[in-house]
């Protein structure tokens, strides 16, 4: 067991306010990949029975030429690195693994799949290799909704209290035990809550900065403070989004969703700054406001949502 670093969980949960701190001790061992490389292989290789990955916005681009693998450096890819760990695992035995990816990419355990059956021809690794790939490491996708709002130095972090960890079932035991761990058939009702509700709303309330002058270092609490844009939100909740996934056959999971959401938004310790919101705004409202659209559209073509829809258009 390691040295314990805390995780202050701040916030309120059904109308409760949380402040409590949790000593993590689960951590024994860390590494620099750029200056403990063969460390991270051997560790992997020999003593890891479950992977767990957490990269970037384009953390599953691969950037290097093809014969990066032999470096005795780290590639500077996250696939690339994935790979060469992979490929030392086969080497030294071979153990199966189970890989559990939580960037927020749709199908995450199946796109990186893929991404590492692909490189895995272009490095021109063995067939033995491949088929141990496809028949022994699993890569499950999974979803994480938890807002972590800033860290503790020198280790540690502040966290909501709201937390679900889902993992797509498939052919593998639970990987632990936790109260925010769901083991499920489909991710798909989980993504689209998160997506149209809780991250719908956040652009909503950018779309609202931008328009009304980019306060420096507004949050979205304090947004929510403007009875007007409060009034928006609300509207679009409750005349667009639950009418919305109600034609989709979620009537009852969309309503509690929204109240916890609402909850999340109003958390007295978490400054979430619209600026970091905003960025990337018109991608974000093309795949929060215009997805939920279309998808709701796919059953009723004449859906009408005024609010949203000039959010999208402007």
């Amino acid at each position: 067991r390691g040295v314990p670093y805390p995780v202050r969980i701040r916030g309120v949960e059904t109308g409760r306010v949380i402040d409590e701190t949790i000593e993590v001790a689960s951590v024994d061992q860390a590494f620099d990949a750029q200056t403990e490389w063969r460390a991270v292989l051997h560790c992997f290789a020999g003593e890891a029975e479950i992977a767990v990955s957490n990269v970037g916005d384009r953390g599953y681009d691969v950037e290097e030429a093809v014969d990066s693998l032999s470096s005795p450096t780290p590639p500077r890819s996250f696939p690339a690195k994935l790979l060469a760990l992979l490929v030392t695992r086969f080497r030294e035995g071979g153990r199966p693994l189970l890989f559990l990816p939580t960037e927020l990419v749709a199908g995450n355990g199946r796109r990186l799949a893929q991404i590492l059956s692909t490189l895995a021809i272009e490095t021109r690794q063995s067939d033995a290799f491949r088929s141990w790939l496809a028949e022994h490491v699993v890569f499950a996708d999974t979803l994480v909704d938890r807002i972590v709002s800033e860290a503790i130095e020198p280790v540690g972090a502040i966290a909501e209290p709201y937390a679900l960890w889902a993992i797509r079932s498939g052919g593998f035991a639970e990987p632990f035990r936790h109260p925010a761990l769901r083991l499920v058939d489909d991710l798909e009702p989980f993504e689209r809550l998160k997506l149209h509700i809780l991250n719908l709303g956040h652009s909503v309330l950018a779309d609202q900065w931008l328009k009304r002058g980019l306060a420096p270092g507004e949050t979205v609490r304090e947004i929510l403070a403007n009875r007007e844009v409060e009034r928006l939100l609300m509207d679009i909740y409750e005349k667009e989004v639950l009418p919305g996934f109600g034609l989709q056959g979620m009537a009852s999971e969309a309503p509690p969703y929204v109240a916890t959401t609402l909850e999340r938004f109003q958390n007295p310790f978490l400054n979430h700054r619209l600026a970091d919101i905003a960025q990337n705004h018109q991608v974000k409202i093309s795949i929060r406001i215009g997805g939920f659209l279309n998808w709701v559209r796919q059953r009723e073509s004449r859906f009408a949502a005024p609010r949203l829809s000039e959010v999208l258009s402007s």
